[in-house]
């Protein structure tokens, strides 16, 4: 409570009393933030502005643990696995949709979408994957337009009786062609949903292939991999852009990867193609944030898959902490904001999704918040007349400046709760919605 309400007014009053107080301290805690930051040689309307700018591409899986529409029944497999059943799980295609609304009510800005080919909208019809075409998405289409949201795209190589430890490195040809075709015409779906919203769809490429225990045969692996990029990335496209993704490990696939981080980057890089980095899949001890002025040498552009490992890919709720800030504030240093992409990817089924979805994507917003709000100009003079001291001093003073009243001055803007207030949002939500599924 922000004040005692006079008893005498009436509920709804009492309110939007409250409601305008809030305000009107938000507003007077971001003047005072817009002052401090400009002692220092930051504009806080820059930055606000840049953040409008800064759009996050959703994952729908949050909403329902990864399952998706297929008629094709089975549990997940090909090295993932979600932890929890919390109750509410979205369990068609318009629950899916209810929830990814609800969430981006509470998320400020504009943000994006992004769909893995088995979150098609098939109608109950059986459609294999390497069947699959844009009519089972331009129901997507239409809905994101209304919904003033961009699509991405993911093609599918999981949770499938074709599955198994290899796709796209099978040594079995028509397992491998399965996979190949599959992937061509997920290209062809983003190709549709680029051209539909006048907006590249980012594809992204990750397959679970490789080995519970020791292979003796990396390279045949490898190369069968290699091959099967090749023949996929044949046909080129005008609307859709393609990455690809890494991943030291799967669950039932822990002793060998086929598409290794070094594999996908000499890749990426010999054939100029955008490279995927999902936070959650690099040893522990490695500096993601480190890999992204490395890599733009040499790619064109970077898609973040941001998360939260525990341990390894585990795939915990995105929050504030050191290692994704450092990973945007890189970002910013590099002058990178218009090389990057931005998508979240975790399967939180232990709490409350809507509230995980709330929770992620507003922690990955208030690190870009605070590595734009970074005095870089005056850090890097420091850096060039090597004053080493001033550097360092400048970079811990700046961490308790009010970044988060500029962040609540964001939220006002774009109507959505400032602070903790959502959680009450998320909870009725669930009262009224989620806990009758």
């Amino acid at each position: 409570m922000w004040f005692t309400p006079d008893p005498e007014l009436k509920p709804c009053a009492a309110i939007n009393i409250n409601i305008s107080m809030k305000e009107e301290l938000v507003r007077k805690a971001y003047e005072i933030a817009k002052e401090r930051y400009s002692e220092i040689g930051v504009d806080t309307e820059k930055v606000i502005a840049q953040m409008q700018d800064f759009h996050l591409s959703l994952h729908c899986w949050q909403t329902d643990d990864v399952i998706g529409f297929e008629n094709i029944s089975g549990e997940l497999s090909g090295g993932i696995a979600t932890t929890g059943n919390y109750p509410g799980r979205a369990r068609n295609i318009d629950e899916v949709r209810m929830d990814i609304v609800k969430a981006k009510s509470l998320i400020p800005g504009t943000h994006r979408l992004n769909l893995h080919e088995i979150y098609g909208d098939f109608k109950g019809k059986a459609v294999d994957r390497d069947e699959v075409t844009p009519e089972y998405f331009q129901s997507w289409i239409d809905w994101a337009k209304e919904n003033n949201m961009k699509l991405d795209f993911n093609s599918t190589s999981f949770s499938h009786p074709k599955s198994g430890n290899l796709s796209l490195a099978n040594p079995d040809e028509g397992i491998r062609k399965f996979w190949i075709e599959h992937t061509k015409r997920c290209r062809e779906i983003s190709e549709a949903m680029g051209k539909a919203q006048g907006d590249p769809c980012i594809m992204n490429l990750w397959v679970h292939d490789g080995s519970k225990d020791m292979t003796v045969c990396k390279l045949k692996y490898r190369e069968l991999l290699k091959a099967s990029l090749d023949e996929i990335f044949a046909t080129k496209y005008d609307n859709m852009k393609d990455c690809i993704e890494s991943k030291v490990f799967g669950i039932g696939l822990e002793s060998y990867t086929v598409g290794s981080n070094d594999f996908y980057t000499a890749y990426a890089a010999q054939n100029n193609k955008m490279i995927t980095l999902d936070t959650g899949h690099f040893h522990p001890t490695e500096s993601v944030a480190d890999k992204v002025s490395a890599m733009l040498l040499y790619v064109p552009e970077l898609m973040l898959h941001v998360s939260r490992p525990i341990r390894w890919d585990s795939d915990h709720v995105t929050i504030m902490d050191d290692p994704t800030l450092d990973l945007f504030q890189e970002i910013v240093r590099a002058g990178a904001l218009d090389r990057v992409h931005y998508g979240l990817d975790y399967f939180d089924a232990s709490i409350n999704r809507i509230g995980a979805y709330v929770v992620g994507s507003r922690a990955a917003q208030k690190c870009m918040l605070r590595a734009l709000l970074e005095p870089i100009d005056t850090l890097r003079k420091y850096e060039a007349e090597g004053k080493g001291f001033e550097r360092l001093a400048l970079l811990e003073e700046e961490k308790a400046l009010p970044w988060n009243a500029v962040y609540d001055e964001f939220c006002l803007r774009n109507n959505v709760p400032v602070g903790h207030d959502f959680i009450a949002d998320v909870e009725q939500y669930e009262k009224d919605v989620t806990s009758k599924r």
